[in-house]
């Protein structure tokens, strides 16, 4: 066994043939008002890049003030305090008729520290296309040469309709399960008791519309961002609600439409200690094994189990784990080092 092969990296044997995760924070933090941009981008600036933050443009523009808006956001994404490249902005659905005012307003502002565009209220896997093909113009307009991420919220009837279609699109990133919206979308036959738990993870027609959302995102390598907890006097109600949602419905980020919320969130999105250390133990005897089956314990693993794992510990780097001191220096030297 050479030393080469014996520290080959995960990524670079483990996704032959499949499309592995984005790596982004496991919290999309909303924010719409110049104030809370300011505080939230002085806590992500305190708290490192743990959380991403999406400037609003949906519900943060006051009406008739929309370009006005759109040009504080671009403020915003090009100002010093936006330190750490992950913010991102939410434009009007494409029914509205600013929204490809606020696309070239904000990319023609700052798309190179753009981390990803999100649309909301997308009625089928068409406006999604609309959408992406105009995002792709407006690239190339302003000389940007990356593909800028589209993050699409999935929360009328026809976009979980063609949710699978929609994630096959190249250029998304993450569907993201809009609870409340979906709940309107429904026109008083599902309880207002389904827009909080335990109803939201109970009753059968959000409970399908999650799980849809989720593997529709699982199976063409995007993330899965889950709903809003509207409760926002409790650490406790986030803090469930994701460890809910990541436990029951393999949903892998969560919104939070509070500061208070970013932490709890955090913390129920995060592995517990055992499965890092497990992961951990087990990747290190792979990748000295070369990648090849190994055995630990009374268990046989291989690279379907290895590619769970190291999933599972980058999710837990995303979130602020501390990483054991080996897994960090075979897997993440690069990265601590700032290389």
């Amino acid at each position: 066994m050479s030393l080469d092969s014996a520290l080959l990296h995960p990524n670079a044997v483990l996704f032959a043939g499949s499309r592995a995760l984005p790596v982004i924070p496991a919290v999309d933090h909303y924010c719409g008002s110049e104030k809370l941009m300011r505080k939230s981008l002085a806590l992500q600036q305190e708290l490192g890049p743990v959380f991403d933050i999406t400037l609003d443009c949906e519900d943060g523009a006051v009406a008739g003030r929309e370009r006005e808006h759109a040009e504080l956001v671009a403020q915003m994404l090009s100002s010093e305090d936006n330190r750490h490249g992950r913010v991102g902005a939410r434009i009007h659905d494409v029914t509205h008729p600013h929204w490809r005012d606020d696309m070239r307003t904000i990319v023609g502002g700052a798309g190179g520290r753009l981390a990803y565009l999100a649309l909301p209220k997308s009625r089928n896997v068409r406006d999604v296309v609309e959408v992406l093909q105009a995002l792709r113009e407006e690239e190339a307009t302003h000389d940007i040469h990356r593909p800028i991420p589209l993050h699409v919220l999935i929360e009328t009837h026809g976009a979980l309709r063609d949710v699978w279609q929609i994630a096959a699109l190249p250029g998304v990133q993450s569907l993201d399960f809009g609870l409340m919206d979906f709940v309107s979308e429904h026109q008083g036959a599902i309880p207002a008791s389904a827009i909080e738990s335990p109803g939201q993870f109970e009753h059968p027609l959000v409970v399908r519309a999650k799980s849809e959302v989720a593997a529709a995102a699982h199976a063409y390598g995007l993330v899965p961002t889950h709903n809003v907890t509207t409760v926002l006097d409790s650490d406790s109600v986030p803090r469930e609600d994701a460890r809910r949602a990541r436990q029951s419905f393999a949903y892998l980020r969560m919104w939070s439409i509070h500061p208070a919320q970013i932490r709890p969130i955090l913390e129920g999105m995060r592995p517990t200690a055992g499965e890092v250390e497990a992961a951990c133990a087990i990747l290190v005897q792979a990748q000295r094994a070369d990648w090849g089956p190994i055995r630990v314990g009374a268990r046989l693993h291989d690279r379907g189990s290895f590619r769970h794992y190291w999933n599972l510990l980058l999710r837990a780097r995303s979130t602020g784990m501390d990483i054991p001191e080996e897994a960090t220096h075979r897997f993440f030297a690069d990265a601590a080092s700032g290389s």
